[in-house]
Order: structure tokens, then C-alpha cells, then sequence
């Protein structure tokens, strides 16, 4: 799965010359966390969150008079607060990478580029939203988490065992964990039209072990 295919495309922009008042409140009509920042060229040059904004306003410790606050944050634009070293990704992007980029950046959310121009945005809902999909999470089924070995040729065992016993995969997900047997990989399946019995039945033989199962 690649990056255009999840992005939310046309995303809400705002100038660098927006107030900060004015950004807060196309978030909010939007109900979105962050928005790209464009020059009048339309080249992207920031991204600014609404925690960026929130930070800008002033504190309920200010001394500022109360009719002085309004005046003070219709002045600040949003090239003061925004953050210009922005990390893009292009549209063709696999999704994992987007995901890693992230996480590594300790980052919410992703521009997204044809080249120069602004085609999207990628967020963590956007990634929630996929991992859902990958592990079958709005599918009714028996959900089963196994260990088997990290080695080659063990996860087409698994899914034979399932495949002959009838069963139909609609979700799979995996991680390498270390555990009492050694170097394992947990996986863990979304499986319909197999009992729940049955498919323990059938993976026991060729599972290190059944770590969980239940109808979901």
C-alpha cells in the first residue's frame, strides 16, 4: 500500500501570512491537528500544529488586559510559530515508510508531494485507520495469535494448516518477539468460516505456541 492511496488529498492550507486566530479556526471547522503552510507561490515552506498555536496564545497567567489578548494574536501570523524544516514524503511512498518516519521523527503527521507540489497529507488516524484494515479489525472472525519460529517457510505453515481446514484469512499481522522458545515471530490472524476449536486444533501441530484465541 503506497502513501496516495490513504492520504487525505486536498488538504486544508492556510498562507504564512494567516493569523494565528484565523488558523485556529480553519482547524477547527476542518477538525484536523495541523495544517501545511504555502508561500504565495503555493510552495510549501512549514507545517503548523494546533499545539504550535495553542503555545502562541498567551497564558490565563498573562498580564496582558483581556481586550489586549485579541489585538496581540490577530498581529501573530503563522510564520512565526510554524515549523519550517518540514518532513514530506512523495505520493508513491510505501506506507510502512511513511509509518517508520513518523514514529522515528516523533511526528503526528506527513506533507505529501508530486515533486514541488502540495497532493496531500498523511496522518496517524490515517495509519490506525490502515493497521485496521491489515489485521481484519472491522471483520467478524476468530482472532488467534501463535509463535512460531523467525525462520523461512514457518508462516506458509500456518496459513496451509488454515487454508485446508477450510478457513479464510481476512487479516494478518506479525513482530519478532524474543521468548522462552528463542527467536520467535508472534503472528496473528483474522480468521472466518473455521470454528475456533477446530483452528486451534489445526495450528497446534505446527505453532510453537497458541498464545491467544478468541471470536471477535
Amino acid at each position: 500500500m503506497l502513501v496516495r492511496e490513504l492520504m487525505t488529498r486536498d488538504p486544508g492550507t492556510v498562507d504564512h501570512t494567516t493569523s494565528v486566530p484565523d488558523a485556529l479556526r480553519l482547524m477547527r471547522e476542518k477538525k484536523v491537528r495541523r495544517l501545511p503552510v504555502l508561500d504565495s507561490h503555493d510552495r510549501l515552506v512549514g507545517i503548523v500544529s494546533d499545539k504550535d498555536l495553542l503555545y502562541a496564545s498567551p497564558s490565563p497567567a498573562t498580564t496582558l488586559a483581556v481586550w489586549e489578548i485579541p489585538d496581540l494574536l490577530g498581529r501573530l501570523k503563522v510564520e512565526k510559530v510554524m515549523t519550517r524544516n518540514v518532513i514530506t514524503v512523495h505520493e508513491e511512498t510505501p506506507l510502512e515508510e511513511a509509518a517508520r518516519i513518523m514514529a522515528d521523527s516523533k511526528i503526528g503527521g506527513l506533507p505529501v508531494m508530486r515533486g514541488e507540489t502540495l497532493v496531500g497529507i498523511i496522518t496517524e488516524t490515517d495509519l490506525f485507520k490502515s493497521l485496521l484494515e491489515l489485521l481484519g479489525g472491522r471483520r467478524p472472525g476468530v482472532r488467534i495469535a501463535v509463535a512460531v519460529p523467525a525462520v523461512k517457510g514457518e508462516l506458509s505453515k500456518i496459513t496451509t494448516a488454515i487454508f485446508e481446514a477450510g478457513g479464510n484469512i481476512v487479516g494478518i499481522g506479525m513482530k519478532g518477539i524474543l521468548g522462552s522458545y528463542g527467536d520467535t515471530a508472534e503472528v496473528v490472524l483474522k480468521v472466518q468460516d473455521v470454528a475456533q476449536d477446530k483452528l486451534v486444533e489445526v495450528l497446534r501441530p505446527v505453532a510453537t505456541e497458541i498464545m491467544d484465541v478468541r471470536e471477535v
